[in-house]
Order: structure tokens, then C-alpha cells, then sequence
């Protein structure tokens, strides 16, 4: 199915753009607004409209499509029913599927594109309509508390919107305008303040305003009833589509690659729609398990006919290569990005990575002189100059500066991955536990800090907890060989041999086919189990990879001599082999080469004898 925007997309996105920015959505109307700037110019030109009703969400059995999840006014053809007997914990597609035919496919059909209701009619009194600039103006110099006085009174859906707004971002002074990035990661900290979060639920309970809808979503995601988060967001999606703060709050509800396709069908859009394939890929980015699909889907969406000069597309697919692993095109691509806005600073973290993977100490040291001078107080330039310095392998300067970063970004979880590699770096193994466990607290689907938690415990030798931490990553990560090496490693010193060995051939799917390292450690474990057969058959791998390869002589030369004395000792035992081996390595300069030459002397008794 093909992919693209035409006039009517452009028009609702440009409404997009008003809606939330009379709403305070900053973030969302940012996002809105650089989507619309990458529409093609003429298709921006073909100017359409969207008709001027009601923006509330009407489930009468003439609307325009239907869902599981109505809102409960009692005008729904579906029985009404909650999201806590749709969908369980795990968002399984068993699960999803019978309820699915259960309900029948009609149930969950998108019947064509939604009419939205844009007018409150009672928000048109002149007097509300200079209380909700009032209003704005004071969220936006974050006197947040001063947003009830100023509103009361008023009943219109935006005034209940910015009112019930200002009060869950009073709840953190400390909060900046974009905190609904962070919207599902945000903890409760006291029980006055979970009866401030139910106070305000109690606000939008029965609302079916799609903006309300959000906020009522917001406040579920921080008293973590996910379900119900979830269905909120779907139905503020059907009232209003192209709110992207509400896509992002339901991307961050999606537990793993399972839950995803198994929520697809519920939500009210085709699945060639650009949102959907949007909220696709910042799910599959955000649980760090991105696949070449993805990126199939970035192409498709930067294609021509959709959102061909999007910079956020664009660094969603720099992202993807960066996680895949691929950090040179990364690099390649964010340069692109630079070139095309060198003030835009948003992602330059995840630059900074690929740069400091692929070693380019002097390019990422001239891109934190030159953002240190745009703004020496945003999060993703702290983290920039913090991987400065840890290029530098100045310590305690990175230390500073990522602990600088998660205070004016409590919620950016690389930065305190980072931070526990620093510490692990000074031996301050305590501290880096702790950081580590910060980073899981906002993200359990990073395995990063994860893994960093497995290697701290290893560091205090506290194996068992390492083991925890280490199947946790390879959860998240079923084939990245790295982690079921570490696993591997870890069980390898608690003397679990054949656990051991299963880790290293689970590594071995994923890896090169000139790996040698997961090889020796199998051959090493094997030759400590006494089963000489198995062990002399990875040393044979070993030395195939290395000739292959025309490797140098010391890196095969103990396997070859593994082979070579298996060779002589087995009553059959291909003495030639054995020579040619025990030849190379006698010829060579290598510390085994005493031990060679009198094999060598033992093998050509042998075929004397023989």
C-alpha cells in the first residue's frame, strides 16, 4: 500500500498546529509545525479546508466510524466496555486476535476520514477568549498556579483544558513545556500527590473532548494504569488525529515488539496512514530494536509524495542507523541534518554517540565548542560535551557534565547510562548502580542500562545479581551476541559450564562468520568438561577462519596445536594434518613455538611408525 499526503492532510495538519498551540502543547505544535513545512510547496498552495464544527468525539451510529472503545454516553451501537477486559497486561496477539473475531472486523473498521468539530461555541465570548490568553501567557512563564483564578468561571472545553493543564504542571515546578515527552515515565512521589492526579481524573472522567481526552490519558500513564491510558489515547485519536503529543504518550505504553502489531487494528486509521507508520517507528527507536524495515518505512515516508524535507523523519532513520549499528551512515546522515539546519539541536545526543563510537574525537570536540556557544543550557549540548570528555577519558569532567544534563533532563536515560560507565570507569562501582537504576526507573526497555547494572555487579563480583541483570538484557535484545556473551561470561565464572556453553551458541546465531572469540571460549569450556571431541571442533573452526582469512599465525596458533595433538593421539588421526600445522607454527615466532617443534618430532615418529 502507498503512502502520501495531499491537500486535505495539509490542511488538517496547519489546524494541528493552531490547536495545540492554543492549547500549550509546545512540543506537539513544534512537531506539527516542521511536518507541514515538509509538505511539498504545492500541495501546501492547494489550500483546503476542514469543515468548522464541534470538536467533540460523537458516537452516534451515524458517525463516520466505529471502535470498540466508545465513550460511555450511552449512544454507542457497541456495548460499552472497558480497556481493562480488552486488553491484558501483555498486549499479546493471541489475545488481540480472538478479541477481534469476537467482536467481528466491523468493529474495529475505519469507515473513511473523520469530519473533526472544531468550534466551542461557548468558548466565542470575548471575555473567555481573553481569559484563555491570560491563561497561556502565564503557562508559558510557568505560573502555572495562577491558571485556576484566572479561569474560573469559565466551562468552555479549552479553558477545562488549560485549567486541568496548569495543575498536572504545577504538580512539578521543576517541568519544562515539553514534558509531555515524558508523560509515561513520570513517578508519583507522594500519596498528597497521587490525590492531586485523582482529583483531576475525576475532571475528565466522562469526557469525549479529544484534548481532554489526552490529558485524561496523561494523568492515567502517571498513576500507571496503562490499559486505561491507552484506551484514551485511541479515543482522543479518533476525535482528533494529528495531536502528536498523544501518539507519543501511546508509543510509551507499548511494552515490546509484540504489543505493537497487536494494537494496530484498534487504532481508527488505515495502516498506511503516516501516523501510524510514524508511531511504528518512534516505538521500534524507543525499544531499541529497530529492523532494515524501518528503515523501508523512513524511505517511504521522506518519499516525494509525503514528507520528503522532514527533519524529523530524518533523524528518526539517522536513530535507526545508529541502532542497528550502522554508526558510520549515521553519522553520514545527521551531517545531512546539520547542513540542512545547523541550529536545530534536538538528536545531537545520539550524534555525539556515533561519533564517539566511530572515533572522531576532533569532529565531535569542534561540535561541542560550536553548540556550547547556541545554548550551554540544553540537555542534548551537556551530554554532547560530556561524551567530549569521555573521548578524552577525562572522567571527572564527563561525570560533571552528564550529571549536568540529568538535572536539566531528569528524564534522559542515556545520560545516566553514561553517567554509570563514568563511574565504572573510577571504580566508583556504587554510584554507578545507582545511576544505572535511574535509567531503569524512566525506561526499562533501554538495555543498555540494563547491561551497565550486570557489569557493575560483576565489577563486585555479586555474580547472581549479574545473572539477573543480564537475562533481562537479553529479553530486550534476543540478538545482540554481545549481551549472551556477557551471560555466558557470567555463568562461565559461577562454573555453570553447560548454561555457559548454551549462551555462547546462542551468540554465535547473530555474529560474523570470521568470529573466533565465542569459538575459544566453547572450546575452552569443553576441554574443562573433558569432551576433547567437541572442544578440538570449534579449535577447527578457529584455524579455517584464520587461514581464510590469512590471519596472523598468533592468533590461531594454540588451536592449532589443540588439532594437531588431538590428530596424534586419536588411533586414526590424520598425521599430515598434524604436520602441516605443527610446520606452521614451528616456522613462526610465537611463544608455542617450542611446544611445536617437539610435537612436530612426535608426529614424524609417528609416520615413521606408521
Amino acid at each position: 500500500m502507498t503512502t502520501s499526503v495531499d491537500a486535505t492532510t495539509a490542511a488538517q495538519i496547519r489546524q494541528a498546529v493552531t490547536e495545540c498551540t492554543e492549547r500549550g502543547l509546545i512540543a506537539a505544535a513544534n512537531w506539527t509545525s516542521e511536518l507541514l513545512l515538509a509538505i511539498p510547496q504545492s500541495k501546501r498552495n492547494n489550500f483546503s479546508t476542514i469543515p468548522e464544527l464541534d470538536l467533540s468525539l460523537d458516537l452516534s451510529s451515524n458517525s463516520t466510524f466505529s471502535t470498540s472503545t466508545p465513550a460511555r454516553n450511552g449512544k454507542s451501537p457497541h456495548p460499552a466496555m472497558s480497556f481493562d477486559d480488552e486488553l491484558s497486561v501483555s498486549l499479546t496477539p493471541v489475545a488481540l486476535s480472538a478479541k477481534l473475531t469476537q467482536l467481528g472486523e466491523s468493529a474495529f473498521s475505519f469507515a473513511g476520514p473523520l469530519q473533526l468539530h472544531l468550534s466551542d461555541p461557548v468558548e466565542q465570548d470575548p471575555g473567555e477568549q481573553d481569559a484563555l490568553s491570560a491563561a497561556r501567557v502565564c503557562i508559558e512563564s510557568k505560573e502555572f498556579l495562577r491558571v485556576k483564578t484566572i479561569l474560573s468561571g469559565y466551562q468552555g472545553a479549552k479553558a477545562r483544558f488549560l485549567f486541568i493543564y496548569s495543575q498536572l504542571l504545577g504538580l512539578d515546578p521543576t517541568s519544562s513545556l515539553d514534558w509531555q515527552k515524558y508523560a509515561s515515565s513520570y513517578k508519583v512521589n507522594s500519596s498528597s500527590e497521587q490525590s492531586a492526579l485523582l482529583e483531576l481524573l475525576s475532571f475528565v472522567t466522562n469526557e469525549t473532548e479529544p484534548f481532554l481526552l489526552y490529558l485524561k490519558a496523561v494523568i492515567l500513564a502517571r498513576l500507571s494504569r496503562r490499559e486505561e491510558c491507552i484506551e484514551a489515547c485511541i479515543r482522543s485519536i479518533m476525535g482528533f488525529e494529528w495531536n502528536w503529543a498523544t501518539w507519543s504518550l501511546l508509543s510509551s505504553c507499548i511494552g515490546d515488539n509484540e504489543e505493537l502489531p497487536a494494537l494496530l487494528p484498534l487504532l481508527p486509521l488505515p495502516p498506511n496512514h503516516p501516523l501510524v507508520l510514524m508511531l511504528h517507528l518512534k516505538t521500534m527507536i524507543d525499544l531499541n530494536n529497530p529492523t532494515d524495515n524501518e528503515l523501508e518505512l523512513c524511505d517511504r515516508l521522506l518519499a516525494s509524495n509525503c514528507f520528503p524535507r522532514s527533519l524529523w523523519i530524518m533523524e528518526l532513520r539517522a536513530c535507526l542507523l545508529h541502532n542497528l549499528r550502522d554508526h558510520t551512515q549515521s553519522c553520514n546522515q545527521f551531517t545531512k541534518l546539520m547542513q540542512l539546519d545547523p541550529y536545530k539541536i534536538d538528536k545531537i545526543d545520539t550524534y555525539a554517540d556515533a561519533l564517539f563510537l566511530t572515533d572522531q574525537r576532533t569532529k565531535l570536540t569542534r561540535m561541542a565548542l560550536d553548540y556550547l556557544a547556541i545554548d550551554k543550557d540544553r540537555p542534548e549540548v551537556c551530554y554532547l560535551i560530556g561524551n567530549h570528555y569521555a573521548m578524552k577519558a577525562d572522567h571527572a569532567s564527563a561525570i560533571k557534565f552528564f550529571k549536568r544534563t540529568t538535572q536539566l533532563d531528569p528524564t534522559h536515560t542515556q545520560a545516566w547510562t553514561l553517567l554509570g560507565h563514568e563511574y565504572v570507569e573510577t571504580k566508583n562501582s556504587h554510584a554507578a548502580i545507582e545511576a544505572y537504576r535511574r535509567s531503569v526507573d524512566i525506561n526499562r526497555k533501554d538495555h543498555r542500562a540494563w547491561y551497565g547494572l550486570g557489569q557493575a555487579y560483576e565489577l563486585l563480583n555479586m555474580h547472581q545479581y549479574a545473572l539477573h541483570y543480564f537475562h533481562y538484557c537479553t529479553a530486550l535484545k534476543p540478538y545482540d551476541l554481545r549481551l549472551w556473551q556477557a551471560l555466558g561470561s557470567c555463568y562461565e565464572e559461577m562454573k555453570y559450564l553447560r548454561e555457559a556453553i548454551e549462551c555462547y551458541k546462542r551468540a554465535l546465531i547473530p555474529a560474523c562468520p570470521d568470529e573466533i572469540f565465542l569459538n575459544q571460549a566453547l572450546a575452552r569450556i569443553y576441554r574443562n568438561l573433558g569432551e576433547q571431541s567437541e572442544a578440538v571442533a570449534y579449535h577447527r573452526r578457529i584455524v579455517e577462519v584464520c587461514q581464510a582469512e590469512v590471519r596472523h599465525i598468533a592468533e590461531y596458533a594454540k588451536s592449532s596445536l589443540e588439532v594437531a595433538d588431538y590428530e596424534l593421539r586419536s588411533p586414526n588421526g590424520n598425521l599430515q594434518i598434524a604436520r602441516e600445522l605443527l610446520q606452521q607454527v614451528a616456522e613462526s615466532n610465537v611463544e608455542e613455538v617450542v611446544r611445536a617443534a617437539e610435537m612436530l618430532k612426535e608426529v614424524d615418529k609417528a609416520i615413521r611408525a606408521r
